[in-house]
């Protein structure tokens, strides 16, 4: 029998095996597959808590662990900027310098530390727990040191020392204190008109967890029905939106399931319901939904239109996206079609449709509530890539809607740059058009401004940042 080696001793301290923590360990594993992948959490997320859930051993999950978990890693991904600022001070080498699978673990540390109520020494030991586990004991003993001299202060007290005065640098200390790139702090202050008061208040709803949102697809199921789900109360402003106040599992409800139902955002909605509603002159039979994926637009527009004897059109350049399309349209009451083709190459002729949209493919910084690692991940530069496609996707939504039909051009984007400036610079070799007021077309919904396009806010509506510019072809 051979002799078995001998772990070698380097303190008069007997060796503990680390404990595993499956909550922090499966946080861990999110962060690392956005960092490594550039996935987003609302795609990573689900699958690893659904198997967590399906696991029968001791370390299976409860609904407090699936919420801890999600908390963790979203709460991390939100506050990276701010943790950031406070972790580099507290390693003595270059931010940059700092392994990515140790610096996530910091950030969850910190998180904890500084953005939840678990008490400190909670907070550190489980880190350091979780440290051992994902990164070694050598490792560990730095996330150790890094964590205790975090635990020092609490996140007033951090940011008064890493954020510069406002005074002297009203946008870093924006982008610091609310944990956003200084360029989206830059662009969304613009776009919002300037004032402290309101941008501080968009930060702060970016950084807040959105409410699920469903859609009672008309013709299917009634929000009434919806509402009778666990802490279901009606939407702000559309009809067809009910809000789950307390989480919830939307897979787990019925109508859900069928697909009579969907997950979607209120500002989403709003956009489709407002150029349902714009008025027309002469026939409504065929409508288009020009940039459709992933299909909840789709299934809404479609619902629409099936209750008025019209039929929808739902084109996407991905088929695997279009594949999304149909399978939220299946089961529509009325008729559809979906295709997959490129907006800028129809394939239809001019002049076919009553009504378009093209919700254009953009930088998603309408949506940081929902991916908040989107703020890390985008670039200024992004904006100039996005911008022939867009201005292009307009171009073709106005070439394909008939002489007196209405477009409706939608993003997700508050930038300036993705909103009224495609807008005006399309308009302007598109003579023969004219804006709608489309304010009127979303009732009881405040704060629209000046109009004729409106523009969502999560701190005035309680939506992802949606804009909306109808057009109606004259000539």
């Amino acid at each position: 029998m051979s002799e078995q080696p001998r772990r070698p001793r380097t303190s008069g301290k007997p060796y503990r095996r680390p404990k595993k923590d499956p909550v922090r360990i499966l946080a861990f594993e999110a962060l690392r597959a956005v960092d490594e992948r550039d996935a987003y959490a609302n795609l990573v997320l689900p699958p690893l808590l659904r198997k967590a859930r399906e696991n029968e051993g001791p370390e299976k999950f409860d609904a407090r662990d699936a919420a801890l978990a999600t908390e963790l890693v979203y709460g991390t991904l939100r506050w990276q900027g701010t943790y950031d600022a406070v972790i580099a001070t507290c390693v003595d080498r270059p931010l940059g310098d700092v392994d990515p699978p140790v610096l996530d673990v910091l950030s969850l540390g910190a998180h904890q530390l500084l953005g939840t109520r678990i008490p400190t020494h909670a907070a550190v030991s489980a880190t350091v727990e979780l440290a051992r586990v994902v990164l070694g004991d050598g490792r560990a003993k730095f996330v150790n040191a890094v964590l205790r001299k975090i635990a020092q202060d609490d996140l007033d007290g951090w940011l008064e020392r890493v954020a510069p005065p406002y005074d002297e640098d009203p946008e870093d200390n924006l982008a610091v204190v609310h944990s956003h790139p200084r360029w989206v702090v830059s662009a969304l202050w613009d776009s919002l008109g300037g004032g402290r008061a309101g941008i501080e208040e968009l930060l702060r709803a970016d950084n807040e967890r959105p409410e699920v949102t469903l859609v009672a697809r008309p013709g299917r199921a009634t929000a009434e029905e919806l509402l009778g789900e666990d802490a279901a109360v009606p939407g702000r402003w559309s009809p067809y939106a009910v809000r789950l106040t307390e989480g919830g599992e939307p897979g787990a409800i019925e109508a859900v399931r069928d697909g009579r139902a969907g997950v979607q955002d209120e500002g989403s909605q709003l956009v489709a319901i407002a150029l349902a509603n714009a008025p027309l002159e002469g026939p409504d039979r065929r409508w288009l939904d020009g940039c459709a994926g992933p299909g909840g637009k789709a299934a809404l527009l479609g619902a629409l239109a099936a209750e008025r004897g019209a039929m929808l059109l739902a084109s996407e350049k991905q088929p695997h996206r279009a594949g999304l399309v149909a399978n939220a349209l299946d089961g529509n009451p009325g008729p559809y079609q979906v295709i997959a083709a490129d907006g800028t190459r129809p394939a239809w002729r001019p002049g076919s449709f009553d009504r378009v949209l093209v919700d254009v493919p953009c930088t998603g910084l309408g949506a940081l509530r929902r991916r908040p690692e989107a703020r890390w991940r985008r670039r200024p530069g992004d904006l100039e890539g996005f911008a022939p496609l867009q201005r292009g996707l307009l171009r073709t939504a106005l070439e394909s809607v008939r002489v007196g039909g209405v477009v409706g051009y939608a993003t997700c984007s508050p930038h300036l740059a993705e909103t009224r400036a495609v807008v005006a610079d399309v308009l302007k070799q598109s003579p023969d058009t004219d804006l709608v007021d489309a304010r009127p077309l979303l009732p009881g919904v405040p704060e629209l401004g000046d109009g004729p396009d409106v523009q969502l806010w999560p701190h005035l509506h309680g939506t992802d940042a949606m804009y909306l510019a109808l057009i109606r072809r004259t000539g």
